[in-house]
């Protein structure tokens, strides 16, 4: 019995410890790439999420709207909201971003359950910083953001081909309901 404790203990140990080192990924998926020369300030404020693929955080939510601000340690709070209309109420989460390197590259890692963190990289964004394709970790996240509740046929067709070209299965999305 005491060899198995010698050998179980630490294997749980370092299987714990992988398990929570991956949850703390901030990567993206392959060949994706984040947005060189960002302008962070100029990402910051509300966004409308447009589309996004169905995970359980975000589950029968439509009015889904994220708002970025500036904390004062350089980080980047993340305030989004969204309206669960089978349950009819809205629901809110707070969250810290944070970038992986320096800000002028779109890659940063989000927390709304520290220590767990997750990828969020800006893989392609409009000059202007109205449209936005963000992607995350996975092949399993992905989101289009707009600073309205539309967004043009052309820049939509452009982020699709772009999803599509790393693998997103695009079909799969949900377009959310603004009212």
């Amino acid at each position: 019995m005491k060899t198995f404790k010698k050998i179980a203990i630490p294997v749980t140990l370092g299987v714990l410890g992988l398990i929570m080192y991956n949850s703390c990924s901030a990567g993206m998926p392959k060949g994706a790439v984040a947005v060189n020369n960002f302008n962070a300030k100029k990402y910051l404020g509300r966004w409308y999420e447009i589309a996004r693929f169905d995970y359980r955080f975000e589950k029968n939510m439509d009015n889904v709207t994220a708002e970025y601000s500036e904390n004062p340690n350089g980080s980047i709070r993340v305030d989004n909201k969204g309206y669960d209309y089978i349950k009819k109420e809205w629901k809110e989460s707070i969250g810290e971003a944070r970038f992986v390197k320096d800000k002028t590259e779109a890659r940063l890692k989000v927390s709304f359950f520290k220590p767990i963190w997750a990828g969020y990289n800006v893989i392609d964004i409009d000059e202007d910083y109205q449209y936005a394709l963000v992607a995350g970790s996975s092949l399993k996240y992905l989101w289009i953001l707009s600073r309205t509740t539309s967004i043009p046929e052309s820049i939509k067709q452009r982020f699709l081909e772009k999803a599509k070209k790393l693998g997103y299965k695009t079909d799969e999305l949900i377009w959310v309901k603004h009212n």
